[in-house]
């Protein structure tokens, strides 16, 4: 697998700011049976960049549990770990690069 990357530390005020934005997302990524394999992080990585704020769903054939699937996949593509509800979890990573009109600022 890959290295892990280091992550942002949120406050509770800005997690609770993303799990509010997230509510409404669905989606985008499924960790099934071959579990986060390098498609699936590379998969993560790329949409991270394009929105910052993902839900992903860990699937009931996964070989990993749902928590620590989001973690593992949150320290391999240096994203934080916002939230993990039912067999969804919430990923957020700042991207740098965004356009400043649709990135994510907290209030």
């Amino acid at each position: 697998m890959t290295k892990k990357k280091k992550t942002k530390q949120l406050t509770s005020h800005q997690i609770s700011y993303l799990r509010g934005l997230g509510h409404h997302l669905k989606p985008v990524a499924m960790v099934g049976k071959e579990g986060l394999s390098d498609s699936v992080l590379a998969s993560v990585n790329q949409v991270l960049l394009a929105h910052e704020l993902i839900k992903i769903k860990v699937q009931d054939n996964s070989p990993l549990d749902r928590k620590e699937a989001a973690t593992e996949l949150a320290g391999l593509t240096g994203s934080t770990l916002v939230h993990v509800l039912g067999k969804t979890a919430l990923l957020y990573r700042e991207n740098p690069d965004r356009a400043i009109d649709k990135k994510i600022i907290f209030p």
